[in-house]
């Protein structure tokens, strides 16, 4: 990366603040771009899924994976809700997903209540193992709640082999002009469903596996207690990379734990922070991480910069810190700060091998929380920070009421925002085609055909706030 002549800035840079400058290129289409990581991580697109306990879970950690990113499981789960969530994503089918199942008993509301835990949006009727029905959101309307699924139950839906191509089962949707097939074993009993847009996806995407072939998947652990005894459990439960995780990383006791579990020679990638400074990056790889973790301050949640002053803006910090860590033979990980496509190509033109996606991700059916509706009808869900007392109230349910008030006066965050689902985009998968066609699209006007040239050939620009705001679409007109 290197700045437009005369545009190098006396003072900290934003992902608004900075532009690309458009370079010559021989690359024709964004599918001559290869999105795949050098960090370690194992992903073929440059996203992890932030280990934020409104954001991370089985159904986001299984989906992002299977289009090649990763998700990092929160580190206030208690490590047998860990072990089961990694297995159960480590069971899943590399390109169909996971159904809805209910009974034929079961009732409308049960269907209801279910069918947007998955984007699919569908619940898949199972009788003796064998799909039966499909019932669907308008299927359910104007019926009964307590009506049977049995009797609003589709039985004439589109089913295909377990086994078959993502492009025959496509043509065989887009023939009968439906939107889901059912995938049956041999026996007929169920294996998944597949959407034509799933199946068109599962062309485009690669998952990130593991060396059995299996989907990835991260866990976050604190820098308080036997960390040492957690990161091994972590990793014998299943955990692909470890994230050691703490909102201040340049600190003794970061140092201490993470000396302590690369002393284990676990055998996965150790992912350490958060930092901001060379200083910083320099002494978490020093301590034993072969990535670091970049940001403080710039998430949606965080009130660290309003309540300390503390942090960074995201662009130089990246900048600085991948620029250290690259002489160190580590990669660092941009965590924070993203709100658009460009901000994704941006922190990995500065040097980040991966970016870390938050809030964004916590508005999409995938996410943990509950599907709610309001006043308006629009769908959102709750989103709240991992510093704030929603969060912090987990880790201290085993302190006493006395030490529970006195932390309770210091906390920071956000405890509660409600992230609307963008009607658009309402799945991840959505959120990741958006992603990724942004960031093809910049290797293109850049003349790079993989994120290592990108950062070899952006030319970036300072701007000022009427600068970026030009180029902000005006979808409502003038």
């Amino acid at each position: 990366m290197q700045f437009l002549d005369g545009h190098r800035p006396a003072y900290d840079l934003t992902y608004d603040d900075v532009f690309f400058v458009p370079n010559r290129t021989d690359v024709t289409s964004r599918f001559d771009v290869d999105l795949s990581t050098s960090d370690g991580s194992g992903t073929t697109i440059p996203i992890v899924v932030s280990n934020m306990t409104a954001v991370s879970g089985r159904r986001m950690a299984e989906t992002v994976a299977r289009r090649g990113g990763i998700s990092v499981l929160p580190q206030d789960l208690p490590i047998d809700a860990v072990v089961e969530t990694i297995a159960f994503v480590k069971s899943r089918d590399l390109v169909a997903d996971t159904p809805v199942v209910l009974g034929p008993d079961a009732s409308v509301s049960d269907a209801l209540a279910l069918m947007h835990k998955r984007a699919h949006g569908a619940v898949v009727v199972v009788e003796a193992g064998r799909p039966v029905g499909v019932v669907t959101e308008a299927a359910c309307a104007d019926v009964d709640r307590f009506a049977r699924l049995q009797t609003v139950a589709a039985t004439d839906f589109v089913t295909a082999p377990a086994d078959a191509t993502p492009r025959s089962v496509f043509d065989k949707l887009d023939g009968v002009h439906e939107g889901l097939a059912v995938l049956v074993g041999p026996d007929g009993s169920l294996a998944g469903v597949l959407t034509r847009t799933g199946a068109v996806r599962a062309g485009i995407y690669s998952p990130a596996l593991d060396a059995q072939g299996r989907l990835r998947i991260a866990a976050a652990v604190g820098i308080n207690g036997d960390v040492a005894a957690k990161a091994r459990a972590l990793k014998e439960a299943g955990a692909d990379l470890l994230v050691i995780d703490t909102a201040h990383g340049h600190q003794a006791k970061m140092l201490d734990a993470l000396t302590a579990i690369k002393s284990l020679d676990l055998g996965v990638p150790l992912v350490a922070g958060n930092v901001v400074s060379a200083a910083g990056t320099r002494d978490l790889v020093a301590a034993g991480a072969d990535i670091v973790k970049v940001g403080v301050g710039p998430g949606a949640m965080c009130t660290t910069r309003m309540m300390t002053g503390v942090g960074r803006p995201q662009f130089s910090a990246v900048a600085e810190c991948s620029a250290a860590a690259a002489e160190l033979g580590a990669s660092v990980w941009a965590d924070g700060g993203v709100r658009h496509p460009r901000d994704v190509a941006l922190a990995l033109a500065a040097g980040a091998g991966n970016v870390m996606i938050g809030s964004w991700f916590a508005g999409t059916y995938e996410s943990p929380g509950d599907l709610r509706f309001d006043t308006a009808g629009n769908a959102y869900k709750e989103s709240f920070g991992m510093a704030s007392k929603r969060a912090v109230a987990a880790r201290t349910a085993t302190d006493s009421a006395f030490d529970r008030a006195r932390k309770g006066l210091f906390e920071e965050g956000i405890s509660s925002s409600r992230m609307r689902l963008d009607p658009d985009r309402p799945g991840v998968e959505d959120l990741l085609d958006h992603i990724c066609a942004g960031v093809r699209s910049t290797c293109t006007y850049t003349g790079a055909r993989s994120l290592a040239e990108l950062h070899q050939r952006a030319v970036i620009g300072v701007q000022s706030a009427a600068g970026f705001a030009e180029g902000r679409p005006l979808p409502s007109g003038w």
